[in-house]
């Protein structure tokens, strides 16, 4: 089994609700996010997957939410844009545009040293 990572990164505000905390209040953060994706078979060159065609898959995905009010948008309209849902988001758009590669995990850093983990 291969194993495929690529990292690109959101710059984005949020707000939790109900949170006791600083992060009540708007606020922002530059996610790093990092998609892994795997499959047993290489193509004929010897590649699972493209590095290039992967990143532009990622890209697409975090377009409609890098410089956004993430509180604002149609997926957070009932939950609370934490780092543990915005993966989640992430994982299951990229799922959507990841065929024939089976989707592994999705992991959204926070800061550099607090990150999430999130698969299905």
């Amino acid at each position: 089994m291969f194993e495929v990572t690529v990292k690109d990164h959101i710059a984005s505000a949020h707000q939790l609700h109900g949170y006791d905390g600083p992060c009540k209040n708007m606020h922002g953060h530059t996610w790093h996010v990092e998609v892994t994706v795997m499959g047993e078979e290489l193509d004929a060159i010897g590649l699972l997957t493209d590095f290039k065609v992967l990143k532009g898959k990622l890209k697409e995905v975090l377009g409609p939410i890098d410089h956004a009010c993430l509180n604002d948008l149609p997926a957070f309209k009932d939950i609370n844009p934490s780092t543990e849902n915005l993966a989640r988001y992430i994982y299951r758009e990229f799922f959507k545009v990841c065929s024939p590669l089976k989707l592994k995990t999705v992991q959204v850093w926070e800061s550099d040293t607090a990150s999430v983990i999130y698969y299905e």
